[in-house]
């Protein structure tokens, strides 16, 4: 508890208390009816204590309105977003849920409770026991104005964070509404008036969880972005295949006619070299069944490109396609300066199991971290082609020095950077 002495009276330093038998001035005015002398204590700095000095006897309302709502509204909080992204690193969700739906949902509930904090006026605090022009009356009909004054600024701030919430920018939103809070403290210590540290918490709450929200929205799209990249892809290296298998038929039916000429013909030499070559074709009738009924089955690739990412960044991933190739140069397409060199194209019939432990021999290294699906390493050549060995034994080729003409011919004619 602290002394609360009423208007008029001279304040006393902090933290004094009246001692025994203490009398007020014979010039100060008797204290309001009702008033009281003993509040719950609330830490006063020196500057509350010049506030109160100079302005509790003579009360200036339109002022008091002026410096909350200036103060309020046109303060400038000097953060740089990009910076607070950047130290920030990688996005860690506040409020973990599964979907986008979930935090609306956990939206809507916390909303609720805001609503019921304002209802029952737990929002914000006050003292009830404020005079003003010697009245107790008039100190809470103030009271209650501008503390409806400072809630609804308190409010816009935060609506005006949330309706420009984007990716970095929770930790300069959250700084606004925690120096909002603030300032109403400050403007309001003569009557004890603050944004309570519940209703605090709670819009605190809600930008956390709108920044997740969004996020979470962002992450989906891009997880579906990605799974019609993926399905196209099935769909070509489909179409590839099944155009293939019937290439092969046609073959294979034309050797089979060939074959039973050459034969009613008498001719064995030609036959047993047809013989040679329809069994070849029926062994790649094999493979495409197989590639085109296993989903599992298709290439590694390991490829790189300095011209667009540098030395030491290295690209690992897998392709059902027919001809491998036909992928590697679609990456290489006009997002790109130049074509990506291959370090290896090596066949697997569990490719995505393959893909998935290099993967993980090189997680660390990843140059998005955020994004998993992104398959771009800080690696060399030589290392994944150790850990590739590791995995399948021998390799018939790997290129360790794989690097593109078109960006070997440029770079001579690239200007000098100072």
């Amino acid at each position: 508890m602290r002394f609360n002495p009423p208007p008029g009276w001279q304040v006393p330093p902090h933290p004094w208390t009246p001692p025994t038998g203490f009398r007020k001035e014979e010039n100060w005015p008797d204290p309001p009816e009702g008033w009281q002398f003993w509040i719950d204590y609330v830490e006063v700095e020196s500057e509350a204590t010049e506030v109160m000095t100079e302005q509790s006897s003579d009360l200036d309302l339109d002022l008091l309105r002026v410096q909350i709502e200036t103060e309020l509204r046109s303060r400038i909080v000097e953060l740089d977003d990009k910076l607070v992204l950047q130290e920030a690193g990688i996005y860690e969700y506040h409020h973990p849920l599964e979907s986008a739906d979930q935090y609306q949902e956990a939206l809507e509930v916390i909303r609720a409770e805001i609503r019921d904090s304002i209802r029952n006026k737990t929002a914000i605090l006050s003292n009830s026991q404020f005079a003003y022009d010697n009245s107790i009356a008039k100190g809470g009909k103030l009271v209650a104005e501008l503390s409806g004054l400072a809630l609804n600024a308190f409010n816009q701030e935060v609506e005006n964070c949330l309706r420009t919430m984007k990716a970095g920018t929770l930790g300069t939103a959250i700084k606004r509404v925690t120096q909002s809070a603030d300032k109403i403290k400050k403007f309001g210590r003569m009557m004890d008036l603050s944004i309570s540290a519940q209703f605090l918490s709670l819009r605190i709450n809600e930008l956390e969880l709108t920044a997740d929200y969004l996020a979470k929205v962002e992450e989906q799209k891009q997880l579906q972005r990605e799974e019609r990249e993926r399905l196209r892809e099935e769909e070509k290296a489909r179409k590839e295949l099944e155009a293939q298998r019937e290439k092969l038929l046609k073959e294979q039916a034309h050797f089979k006619n060939a074959l039973e000429t050459l034969i009613e013909q008498g001719n064995s030499a030609d036959a047993a070299v047809l013989e040679s070559r329809l069994k070849e074709v029926q062994e790649a009738l094999e493979l495409n069944d197989y590639r085109l009924n296993n989903v599992r089955a298709g290439y590694v690739y390991v490829i790189s490109n300095e011209g667009a990412f540098g030395p030491g960044v290295l690209k690992i991933g897998m392709t059902r396609r027919l001809e491998p190739m036909d992928r590697v140069n679609e990456l290489g397409d006009a997002s790109v300066p130049f074509r990506f060199s291959v370090h290896a194209l090596f066949f697997s019939e569990d490719a995505v199991g393959l893909e998935g432990q290099l993967h993980e021999a090189f997680a660390d290294r990843r140059l998005n971290q955020v994004n998993v699906r992104k398959e771009f390493f800080f690696a060399t050549p030589t290392e994944v082609r150790e850990v590739l060995v590791s995995k399948v034994g021998a390799l018939l080729q790997f290129e360790e020095t794989a690097i593109s003409d078109e960006y070997l011919q440029s770079k001579q004619y690239w200007p000098v950077r100072h």
